[in-house]
């Protein structure tokens, strides 16, 4: 698994990455809780499912509307994907398999 975090707009932060047991970047949005010190609000979190960012671009195009993103970024989550190309299921990944629901 890979995470990029980067400053976002009206105080977000937006994290980015790649994550291999479920075949999908992965793109989360949060803010601070406006009450709760050292918590988080979460605004987006996409790619939770198997396969629901198949591409680097897709996760940009939704982090891209919170963040301002570096031109790098896309080669950036496309290496951190092809580093794990060769990479197969643990005991843990293999037994949670059948819990998680495909899309």
């Amino acid at each position: 698994m890979s995470r990029h975090t980067f400053a976002g707009r009206a105080g977000t932060t937006v994290a980015i990455g790649w994550d291999r047991p479920l075949g999908s970047f992965f793109v989360q949005v949060t803010k601070p809780h406006p009450e709760e010190e050292g918590e988080t609000d979460m605004l987006v979190w996409l790619g939770t499912i198997f396969g629901e960012l198949p591409t680097a671009a897709a996760a940009i195009a939704v982090a891209a509307s919170h963040a301002d993103l570096p031109d790098t970024l896309g080669a950036t989550l496309e290496t951190d994907r092809l580093k794990t190309v060769a990479t197969s299921d643990g005991p843990a990944q293999i037994a949670a398999r059948p819990f998680l629901k495909r899309s």
